[in-house]
């Protein structure tokens, strides 16, 4: 693939299908847990955490009956005849229960949706069993993954006597974060950003003052539209495009298991993996560059003392660009799967209501995330191809080295 934020969710992307859905107990469930991350506000790298447990927690129990792929850790003993329906919904319900205690009754009535089409009987009430022991286990071996680390040891920038803004970064601890897949948040960690004398940086730092300035801009009204498209993110922006692709496919209930947690391990490392890159470099946004440009020692850059981007700049280092390398990673399972050329997928976001985005290309749906952060004036070019390159290869490490067929 060429390497073609607000980080708390506060609303849904939607995603409308070009073809008639296919549902079934394991998108229910995604859709039934990306929500409950938007309801609870989860801060995106949190949501993508507790997603990944919710998909490992659904593949584990039905691989245990139908075992065609190699687990995450381990094959559960699984009785003839178990339900995978009612294993994969007791799963995803057993493991949102503990992660969204507050929302249970929500996650109650789902149970009681997914599990009415099963016939009552042994192999509903093993399957019951079974999925609250998948989810027990995932949950159990996540328990101490450094996710809920309280210390903020984010130490700021100044000499000593100065003032500089009290608002703490966020996410500075995530990068320790214990992986899924990754052996380390640093596996994939890329090189440090271009120098500030280089052609390329002054390149880059011309074209998000152009393109993405509050006021006076060179954008065109498409761009600004595609920006505030792209304004939201998180797993709500994601996972409706696996939604679409796995009902075009009309994979069975295990493989689109497999697909989804294979999905949501590439998508919650990539959170660990930028956020380790970002404090590893602490690269200076565009608006701390544009309105500091005589301080970068290049005469090719212009500085602009009341330069604002388009949104409002989420309170992280910049490199490399997380909303691309999520997408990237996202993408490149989807891509290693099923390849570049999918079935068309259209798009709408809830921060740019009335705008309709179509892709029947994922390495475009990438393209158009990078270009996105450029014309929202928060990203430079070389970050958002870095940071979907990096993503690219969590994905494939995820698919090479995960929930591998035996047979």
């Amino acid at each position: 693939m060429r390497p073609a934020t607000r980080m708390i969710a506060s609303a849904s992307l939607l995603v409308t299908l070009s073809s008639t859905a296919m549902t079934d107990v394991i998108t229910d469930w995604n859709e039934n847990a990306v929500a409950a991350g938007t309801t609870a506000r989860a801060a995106g790298p949190l949501h993508s955490r507790n997603m990944a447990i919710v998909h490992v927690a659904m593949f584990e129990a039905v691989n245990s009956i139908d075992p065609r792929y190699s687990p995450y850790r381990r094959r559960l003993q699984a009785e003839p005849g178990t339900s995978p329906d009612a294993a994969a919904a007791a799963a995803a319900h057993s493991a949102l229960v503990r992660l969204f205690p507050e929302q249970a009754q929500e996650f109650d009535k789902a149970l009681q949706k997914s599990l009415a089409s099963v016939p009552d009987g042994p192999s509903k009430t093993n399957g019951v069993r079974l999925g609250e022991q998948a989810a027990a286990a995932i949950l159990s071996e996540r328990s101490k993954d450094g996710a809920h680390t309280p210390a903020n040891a984010y130490r700021p920038f100044t000499v000593a006597g100065k003032y500089v803004p009290t608002v703490f970064p966020v996410f500075p601890n995530w990068g320790a974060v214990r992986p899924f897949g990754l052996k380390s948040g640093d596996a994939f960690r890329p090189p440090a950003p271009y120098a500030l004398t280089s052609a390329q940086w002054a390149k880059d730092y011309n074209e998000v003052r152009t393109l993405g300035a509050k006021k006076g801009s060179s954008r065109t009204p498409e761009q600004t539209d595609i920006a505030r498209f792209w304004e939201l993110t998180g797993p709500g922006t994601y996972n409706p495009v696996a939604r679409q692709i796995a009902a075009a496919k009309g994979l069975d209930v295990l493989d689109n298991a497999r697909l989804f947690a294979l999905f949501a391990i590439a998508t919650a490392d990539a959170a660990i993996a930028v956020f380790d890159a970002k404090y590893a470099y602490n690269f200076w946004r565009p608006v701390t560059a544009i309105r500091n440009a005589d301080l970068d020692g290049s005469d090719a850059t212009e500085r602009d003392a009341s330069w604002e981007p388009l949104i409002s700049t989420p309170m992280h280092p910049e490199y490399p660009c997380a909303h691309c390398t999520l997408q990237g990673a996202a993408a490149s399972v989807l891509r290693v799967l099923f390849g570049d050329l999918v079935p068309t997928f259209t798009m709408t976001s809830t921060t740019a209501p009335g705008v309709t985005r179509s892709f029947v290309r994922l390495s475009d749906y990438v393209a158009e995330v990078i270009n996105a952060r450029i014309f929202d004036g928060v990203h430079y070019r070389n970050s958002g191809e870095v940071g979907a390159e990096m993503g690219c290869k969590i994905g494939e490490y995820t698919v090479e080295n995960y929930f591998r067929p035996l047979r």
